[in-house]
């Protein structure tokens, strides 16, 4: 339970509650539970990975008071950062790429941090977000750290620590599938190699979407992708130091039109309104349970707010700009996951 008396926004970072989704549980005929992350104060589950971060390099004197800390993010990070930041009297630069939600560029700026809007390019780029973010900490080794979210490996750590302990305790120990999406990976590593550690057979799947090559290089041993996807900071076509720690046993990559679909059915059966990450480890976790047959326990990652979504996953001209259908049949959905995907 998070403090009924906390003395700062730090000590309201985790302890998030497990929410059960009545609509596909009863569909499936098992537990489906998604861990409301959403009520971390920065509203998504990189606000634990931004105090690991910067609570270990303070610790080690990497980061020292009156710095800057600078990173690249495609959003979430950088609010989680901003608050950290401001609670211990730090300065945050934020690089983000043009083309995320206005919602994620206004948190930032309410938190008092810096916001640098860079040009969306592809990763070998020098003008890429990841790049620019650690250019100016080199740049500026006495006054900036670079949080440097994907190779950083206190974010798995963080993850370990308290976001896999907290899972086995609301789950008392019965848990069959772990599904998770990754960006920099610290979410699932950490959880998956904590959990695993205690159930040695819990199952863990890989969430990907289409315009990543995670379940691509997992299945394959290299990094292809098809299509975009309209999640943000989800995927990724390298190996990072984060992911590689990941315990995983599957992947599945959906398109875009199941997570729309998914998303409104959840918001008009259940009234949980879901971010586009989180709809589409919703999505994995139901197909899972369909396949898995009943009486199971799954767990996944509400990983955000979900109005962090509304003006693409929401909006029905965006999606519309989009080729996709808020109004599709849900049924055709849960026929096409009781048959097996096809090979990626």
């Amino acid at each position: 339970m998070k403090p009924a008396l906390a003395e700062s926004q730090l000590d309201l970072i985790g302890r998030t509650p497990l929410l059960k989704i009545p609509s596909l549980s009863k569909l499936s005929g098992s537990e489906i539970y998604v861990k409301c992350e959403y009520l971390n104060p920065g509203g998504s589950i990189k606000d634990r990975a931004a105090l690991g971060m910067v609570s270990e390099a303070l610790k080690s004197g990497e980061l020292k008071p009156g710095m800057t800390i600078v990173e690249g993010t495609a959003g979430n990070t950088g609010i989680g950062l901003a608050i950290v930041a401001k609670a211990l009297g730090l300065k945050m630069k934020v690089v983000m790429p043009k083309g995320q939600t206005l919602e994620k560029e206004r948190m930032i700026a309410l938190y008092g941090a810096e916001l640098l809007l860079v040009d969306a390019v592809p990763f070998k780029n020098q003008n890429h977000f990841y790049h620019t973010a650690g250019r100016i900490a080199k740049d500026n080794p006495d006054s900036h750290w670079w949080a440097n979210q994907f190779e950083n490996l206190a974010n798995y750590r963080m993850h370990y620590s308290s976001t896999g302990p907290e899972i086995f305790e609301q789950i008392k120990g019965d848990l069959d599938i772990l599904v998770s999406v990754a960006g920099t990976g610290g979410t699932i590593a950490g959880t998956s190699a904590y959990l695993k550690s205690k159930l040695p057979d819990l199952r863990v799947v890989l969430a990907d979407p289409h315009g990543s090559g995670l379940a691509h290089y997992f299945k394959h041993g290299e990094f292809k992708s098809t299509g975009s996807s309209l999640t943000e900071g989800i995927g990724i076509m390298r190996l990072v130091a984060n992911f590689a720690q990941a315990k995983v046993d599957d992947a599945v990559s959906l398109p875009d039109q199941d997570i729309v679909t998914l998303a409104h059915y959840v918001r008009d059966q259940d009234g949980i309104v879901l971010g586009s990450s989180t709809a589409l480890n919703v999505a994995v976790a139901f197909r899972e349970a369909l396949h898995a047959g009943p009486g199971k326990r799954l767990v996944t990652f509400a990983c955000d707010l979900g109005e962090r979504s509304g003006s693409k996953l929401y909006n029905p001209e965006y999606l519309a700009a989009q080729q996709l259908n808020p109004e599709a049949d849900f049924e055709a959905l849960y026929q096409s996951y009781q048959l097996p995907l096809p090979l990626l």
